[in-house]
């Protein structure tokens, strides 16, 4: 490895984070991306899209560069290694998802050196894979998400446009009256007469519920044939899980956000308190973790759903058969997901009309970015 580089460009958003981090719609504005850009003394370089505070220059300084320079990048399992081991002298400061991002950077050099998509070099399970629709979470924007109608009305369209399996997002603070059980519950049977039997439904509750609100909510779902249900407590305490798990015949997923990658995912298993697993490159810092994971729920005869979007999770999932559908998302009424920003020529997961995402068939990871543009509007490097 001969070099590593961090840009921060600007580009147009029309979504923006409220005070507790979820996305809603906004009026176009200016925003700071970064890419990370990898590159070996051959000259190739692999590339990912990163937040600028979690590849801050200390952080490059402090555990990425050492780590890497003068390495053979293509040497990905002791790469990762080395540096998940460095976190625990960190003191927080090499978080999963700065680890993630380079360990995706190395995915797409790799595959950019050999010329073959990272799915494939994966090992190639499917060239497609089925989108389910993801979507934001409640607001109070008239025509938007407030309203049990509005979800409803929103399936709807979400169904004509070829989706065959929708996962609501329902109210969260700062959302007045947010959380609400008897809501959620409103907001998911209004979904389930409007689209009817033959569309799977997930539901992504709030985070915090107590377990009595959670095996409320869990059996409301059960009556209205809802496929998962996910993250409705705290999933630090493993012990909820597992009772919500026994008390439920709607299958419950996880978990998403608790900390140890995958051998916190094994740890889930063996305690009975998921019926499928979850991994994702952001949850568990990056590709190579997140494929030990999907084959630890192989082996357990479990599924492993691939939380989020994006060319990472993608690429998992052209590389396994144990994970059902593709987080399309997150989608509002109000938003066009498949308008290309600035930065990029296009999208890299285009759903065709029967719902389901061509895996990308350019090298590496198959985002197609705009040099160019990034280039020209970078503000600042390191």
């Amino acid at each position: 490895m001969a070099r590593i580089e961090v840009s921060v460009f600007t580009t147009v958003a029309r979504t923006a984070v409220d005070t507790h981090g979820h996305r809603h719609p906004s009026a176009a504005h200016e925003v700071k991306e970064a890419l990370l850009t990898v590159t070996d003394s051959d000259g190739v370089s692999g590339r990912v899209l990163v937040h600028p505070d979690h590849l801050r220059p200390a952080v490059l300084d402090g555990y990425i560069r050492p780590a890497l320079l003068g390495q053979d990048p293509l040497d990905r399992e002791r790469l990762w290694t080395s540096l998940a081991r460095k976190q625990r002298g960190g003191h927080g400061r090499l978080t999963d998802r700065a680890l993630g991002s380079v360990d995706l950077a190395l995915w797409d050099l790799a595959g950019q050196r050999t010329a073959l998509p990272v799915w494939k070099l994966l090992g190639g399970a499917r060239d497609r894979v089925p989108a389910y629709a993801s979507t934001m979470c409640g607001d109070e924007i008239p025509g938007g998400l407030a309203t049990p109608a509005d979800y409803a009305a929103f399936a709807e369209q979400l169904v004509e446009r070829g989706y065959r399996a929708i996962k609501l997002h329902t109210w969260m603070p700062p959302v007045a009256g947010a959380p609400s059980v008897e809501l959620d519950i409103a907001a998911c049977t209004a979904v389930r007469e409007a689209v009817g039997p033959g569309i799977e439904l997930m539901l992504d509750a709030n985070h915090w519920y107590s377990r009595t609100e959670a095996l409320k909510l869990g059996r409301a779902l059960q009556e209205l044939d809802y496929y998962w249900f996910e993250e409705p407590m705290e999933e630090a305490s493993v012990s909820s899980y597992r009772w919500l798990a026994d008390q439920l015949d709607i299958a419950v997923i996880g978990p998403e956000t608790s900390w140890g990658k995958n051998f916190t995912r094994a740890e889930w298993v063996t305690a009975g308190a998921c019926d499928i697993l979850r991994t994702g490159v952001t949850d568990v810092g990056g590709i190579t973790p997140a494929v030990r994971t999907l084959h630890l729920a192989e082996a357990f005869n479990m599924d492993c759903e691939v939380h989020g979007n994006g060319s990472g999770n993608l690429s998992l999932l052209g590389a396994t058969l144990n994970g059902r559908w593709y987080e399309r998302g997150l989608l509002h009424p109000q938003v066009d997901f498949d308008e290309v920003p600035p930065h990029l020529h296009s999208q890299v997961d285009a759903m065709d009309k029967d719902g389901t995402v061509l895996l990308p068939q350019r090298p590496g990871l198959g985002d197609d970015f705009d040099l160019d543009h990034i280039s020209a509007h970078t503000v600042t490097s390191w």
